[in-house]
C-alpha cells in the first residue's frame, strides 16, 4: 500500500515557477512508477509527466516539455515536480501518482494518487 500527499501548488503570474512536491509511504513507492497529471475544471485528467524507479529514465507530455522537471529521492520517498514558464494553461488540480504499469500516460496503470494540489497561473 502507498499513500501520497502533494503539496506545493499556488497561485503565480504567468512566467513564474512552483515546485510541486509529492510525499509517499510505503515500502513500494521506491519500486513504483512515479507520474504527475492534472485536470483542469471541465476536462479529463492528463497526463503531465513520469519517471521510472530508479529516476534514470523521465517522459513529459509535449506541451511541458522543455518547462518542467521531474525527480524522485528513494531515501527520502518523496517525489517533485518543478515547473518553470508557466502559463496560464497549466492551471490545473495536480496529482502525483505511483503504479508500475507499463504506458506511463495512461492514468489507468496507475494504483495509488494524492488527493491533488491546486495550480492556479494568472495572465
Amino acid at each position: 500500500q502507498v499513500q501520497l500527499v502533494e503539496s506545493g501548488g499556488g497561485l503565480v503570474q504567468a512566467g513564474g515557477s512552483l515546485r510541486l512536491s509529492c510525499a509517499a509511504s510505503g515500502r513500494t513507492f521506491s519500486s513504483a512508477t512515479m507520474g504527475w497529471f492534472r485536470q483542469a475544471p471541465g476536462k479529463e485528467r492528463e497526463f503531465v509527466a513520469a519517471i521510472n524507479w530508479s529516476g534514470h529514465s523521465t517522459y513529459y507530455e509535449d506541451s511541458v516539455k522543455g518547462r518542467f522537471t521531474i525527480s524522485r529521492d528513494n531515501a527520502k520517498n518523496t517525489g517533485s515536480l518543478q515547473m518553470d514558464s508557466l502559463k496560464p494553461e497549466d492551471t490545473a488540480v495536480y496529482y502525483c501518482a505511483a503504479g508500475r504499469g507499463a504506458h506511463w500516460t495512461n492514468a489507468y496503470e496507475y494504483d495509488y494518487w494524492g488527493q491533488g494540489t491546486q495550480v492556479t497561473v494568472s495572465s
